[in-house]
């Protein structure tokens, strides 16, 4: 499938998803929405495809929001909420949703919705001169697509408040407090995650999730069944059988 907004190559068991609007700072019109939404479904259900990697081009992740992209006649009377349903909500159901590794590598400016969708990925690696922020506050809007959900996890309620006011912070600020996983290129992180058993990661995604709001014995039940059908995957059955033939020598 070809796309306009951005590009999609797929290769060494990673498919990776370029943001393609360089003049615009990647910003993100309706048309992109369409096309990330199919090419994260690509992406999703190619078996060839173990990690899916989200970057930016020409020196930017993705500026946000392209409010430029609205006729300046119907900014006044602009339903920011219906338009967050049918786009961005969306995008970031479909992103939490997906049970292979998913790495947000931010080759650049990460701003508004462009580092909320970030945040929805598992992972994010940040070039050493990435500035992120929520600028939001800034044009008296609130962060959205996601942003209350994820940031509070990711560094807890007071410092997501402070990020939230719209300054923007560096990518060492960022990897101190925890909002990032490394600096530099994410290269190394992701031939960790293409070693990582699908059945399994998926799994596991899905009990640290649930350990965030369910109760002990609830998360153990979903131990339990993630473990019976780990157990009974080709992945452990191969990573045993290796173990085993060690063992004997």
């Amino acid at each position: 499938m070809s796309y306009q907004t951005l590009a999609y190559e797929v290769g060494n068991c990673a498919g990776t998803i370029t943001l393609n609007r360089p003049e615009v700072k990647n910003a993100i019109n309706e048309k992109m929405h369409e096309e990330l939404f199919d090419c994260l479904q690509e992406a999703r259900s190619d078996e060839n495809v173990r990690v899916i990697v989200l970057q930016g081009t020409n020196g930017s992740f993705s500026s946000g929001a392209d409010l430029k992209s609205i006729p300046v006649e119907k900014l006044e009377h602009f339903d920011h909420g219906e338009y967050l349903e049918r786009t961005y909500n969306k995008l970031v159901r479909l992103l939490d949703a997906i049970n292979k590794p998913t790495v947000a590598y931010l080759n650049g400016t990460a701003v508004g919705a462009g580092l909320s969708i970030a945040l929805a990925c598992d992972f994010r690696v940040a070039e050493h001169d990435a500035k992120l922020a929520l600028s939001f506050m800034k044009i008296g809007l609130v962060p959205d697509a996601g942003a209350s959900y994820f940031l509070p996890r990711l560094i807890g309620l007071s410092k997501a408040l402070e990020l939230s006011l719209g300054e923007s912070i560096s990518a060492e600020e960022a990897y101190r407090i925890g909002l990032i996983h490394r600096i530099g290129n994410p290269d190394q992180l992701m031939e960790t995650l293409k070693q990582a058993p699908p059945t399994a990661y998926s799994n596991m995604k899905n009990n640290m999730k649930c350990g965030l709001h369910l109760s002990l014995d609830d998360v153990l039940e979903e131990e339990r069944k993630g473990q019976q059908q780990a157990g009974k995957s080709d992945e452990h059955r191969q990573a045993l059988l290796h173990f085993l033939k060690g063992v004997k020598k």
